[in-house]
C-alpha cells in the first residue's frame, strides 16, 4: 500500500482517526483488516477469533499514534460486538487496545508465490502489510506471521 493509499484508508473513516476496518489481537498485537464492504473483514476476524485471537473492533476501528507505535481501539458504541453475516450481531470478549503489528488488505490479491516484505505508512509509522484476497490459508498464515514473524 502506498503512502497515499494508507492516507486514503484513514480518510475513509467517520473521523480523522477512524477507519472502516475490523481488528483482532493475537498475542497482544493488533491485526488490522481492511477492505471494501462485503470483502470478508468480519468473517476473517471471526475465523481468527476461533483460533484464539481476541476482538478489538469490528467495522470501525480507531487508530492513534504514541511513542512510535500505532494503537487500535474500538469506538464505544460497538465494543464487544461483531457481525456474523446471515446470523446477526454477536457478543465477543474484547481487548481494549493493542499496537498494530500487521495490516491485511482484502481488496488486493497476492500475485507472487514469495512476495517481498510490504509495509504501509500509518501516522508516519511503517506497519507490515499483506494482500489477502483469494488466499485460502490466510487465517493460519496471519496467526503464524504475528506469533513468529516472517523470513526476509
Amino acid at each position: 500500500m502506498s503512502r497515499a493509499a494508507a492516507n486514503d484508508v484513514l480518510a475513509s473513516g467517520a473521523g480523522p482517526d477512524t477507519l472502516h476496518a475490523s481488528c483482532v489481537a493475537i498475542a497482544g498485537q493488533a491485526v488490522l483488516i481492511i477492505g471494501a464492504s462485503g470483502s470478508g473483514k468480519s468473517a476473517l476476524a471471526l475465523t481468527l477469533m476461533a483460533h484464539g485471537a481476541t476482538l478489538i473492533a469490528d467495522d470501525r476501528t480507531q487508530l492513534s499514534q504514541a511513542d512510535g507505535q500505532v494503537f487500535a481501539r474500538c469506538p464505544e458504541a460497538i465494543q464487544g460486538k461483531i457481525e456474523a453475516r446471515g446470523i446477526g450481531i454477536l457478543r465477543a470478549d474484547r481487548l481494549e487496545t493493542a499496537p498494530v503489528r500487521l495490516v491485511v488488505d482484502l481488496d488486493r490479491a497476492e500475485t507472487q508465490r514469495l512476495p517481498p516484505k510490504r509495509q504501509c505508512d500509518l501516522f508516519g509509522v511503517p506497519i507490515d502489510l499483506v494482500f489477502g484476497a483469494t488466499c485460502s490459508h490466510l487465517p493460519y498464515a496471519i496467526l503464524q506471521y504475528v506469533r513468529a514473524g516472517r523470513m526476509d
